[in-house]
């Protein structure tokens, strides 16, 4: 027998932020978006597992006969790693390179020398951004059994629907899974529909953290933890309005109280009756002109004359630049029962949200400052990680990352050198933030919290709080109008 494997033995899936990217790039450098699915794609590969079968009566004359497997069958222990490097080789041998960034987004430099084209891989399906994809699915239909309904232009890929709207643009809306879990739903709660009366997926102000009802029994643990898994994923295909709420709600699937599965059926409802939203892919820059100047000397801080960490090992930068905006908010005591605040992260490429990230704080903060100043650094963190994910792709950046927060005294903390932290606990925090916005890789501007589109992932909203920014984000039936940079009013004093 093979012994087992001590390395990965699974093929790779590319990130949904990468997907995003790619996806967004292909707009930005007006290539065509593509897909394909490969059939039966493990049987394209050998294994390298001793693997052998006795012959059966249907096997006719060989009955009896040692049969030795020569394909990666399903099942397996290796067969997705096998698949995983046969397809890269494949892919090689085309000219393509794998991202260091993300090893399952592979690109290309077009001849002309003008941008990149991309292929990013989950398994066996594609999304394919190039000028002429039919190229390269001619290459690829003479090396795989490509399944003729998954090749095209994009329309439905791991979850999403692809259109474009009546301007031409184009948007993804995780419209036919909502579908699918509305089924199930029914089906798991004999015909029940969702509620869908509701505006909000749960009341403003809501601690589900304090509700005392009785606990399900083992019946409804498991249909809770199928619900809540399947809106996790709603979260991963762009719904991220719902973010705060399921986040919320996760925290208790393996004791939920039957007040727990009320709420998780009004986010599931509040879902069904907006599963037409989906995001626009906007590829006009914001302009920056009218924020206030933040070029202060930093030469005589602890500082010194530090500069943005550039890797050597990048590919030369091709296609059309980017603006990349963050967007961040703290919510203090969002939980009662621990005393957490809870922290919301926005990141946008041009005028396109590509990443979400909201979650509980690890520290307790006893004032709003806090708070504030710990999601300030988790920004920093996750804008370092995006601007090196885009120059491994090849993307060149324009700029500082505009960063936007609602505190004013973070940010004057943050951008004036001479500032002095009174707070000694938040010493790590407060020196990440400022060292970055010296190196210039962030810009810190203060917004009016009534501008801040994290505020959708920060609290238990109300439409008439957030409606506008949830209408301005997400492609409905009309045409989306985001809220221009220039209009946000800057510092006092700035």
């Amino acid at each position: 027998l093979t012994p087992d494997p001590v390395e990965s033995v699974y093929s790779g899936v590319v990130s949904h932020k990468s997907l995003r990217i790619v996806v967004f790039l292909s707009q930005l450098n007006r290539q065509q978006l593509w897909g394909a699915d490969v059939g039966n794609a493990y049987l394209e590969a050998y294994t390298r597992e001793k693997v052998y079968i006795v012959a059966g009566k249907e096997f006719d004359e060989l009955e009896g006969h040692i049969l030795i497997i020569s394909k990666a069958l399903y099942g397996l222990k290796t067969s997705g790693k096998m698949w995983h490097e046969r397809f890269a080789d494949i892919l090689g041998e085309l000219g393509f390179i794998r991202s260091k960034a993300d090893s399952c987004v592979w690109l290309r430099p077009l001849k002309d020398g003008s941008a990149y084209e991309y292929i990013a891989v989950y398994v066996d399906d594609l999304a394919i951004s190039s000028p002429n994809p039919e190229s390269i699915i001619e290459i690829l239909e003479n090396k795989f059994n490509l399944k003729l309904k998954g090749v095209g232009k994009l329309e439905y890929h791991l979850g999403c629907d692809y259109f474009r709207d009546k301007d031409g643009n184009l948007v993804y809306c995780p419209h036919k899974y909502i579908t699918k879990m509305e089924e199930s739903y029914k089906a798991m709660f004999n015909g029940e529909t969702p509620p869908t009366k509701h505006k909000t997926p749960l009341d403003k102000n809501d601690h589900p953290e304090i509700d005392t009802s009785e606990y399900l029994e083992s019946d409804g643990i498991e249909k809770y933890m199928t619900l809540i898994g399947q809106l996790q994923w709603v979260i991963s295909l762009g719904r991220f309005d719902t973010m705060v709420h399921i986040i919320t709600m996760s925290r208790f699937r393996l004791a939920p109280r039957s007040g727990h599965m009320e709420r998780v059926k009004r986010i599931v409802g509040y879902v069904v009756r907006t599963k037409h939203f989906g995001i626009r892919i906007r590829i006009e820059e914001p302009d920056p002109s009218h924020l206030p100047d933040l070029n202060y000397d930093w030469s005589r801080e602890v500082y010194g004359d530090i500069r943005e960490e550039v890797p050597s090992d990048i590919p030369p930068p091709m296609g059309k630049p980017v603006v990349l905006s963050t967007y961040l908010d703290a919510n203090l005591l969002h939980c009662l029962a621990t005393g957490r605040a809870l922290s919301s992260v926005l990141h946008f490429i041009n005028g396109t949200p590509f990443e979400w990230f909201s979650k509980r704080q690890a520290t307790v903060e006893t004032a709003t400052y806090g708070s504030e100043f710990v999601v300030a650094r988790t920004a920093v963190e996750q804008v370092l990680e995006n601007r090196q994910l885009l120059r491994y792709l090849g993307v060149p950046i324009k700029g500082e990352t505009n960063m936007f927060g609602d505190n004013r005294a973070v940010v004057t903390s943050s951008t004036i050198p001479h500032s002095v932290l009174t707070r000694r606990m938040l010493l790590l925090a407060y020196h990440k933030v400022r060292e970055n916005i010296a190196a210039k890789v962030v810009t810190f501007h203060w917004i009016d919290g009534k501008m801040n589109y994290s505020d959708i992932m920060s609290k238990h909203w109300e439409w008439a709080a957030v409606g506008h920014h949830i209408l301005n984000l997400f492609e409905k039936a009309g045409k989306i109008t985001i809220i221009p940079i220039e209009s946000i009013s800057p510092m006092k004093g700035e």
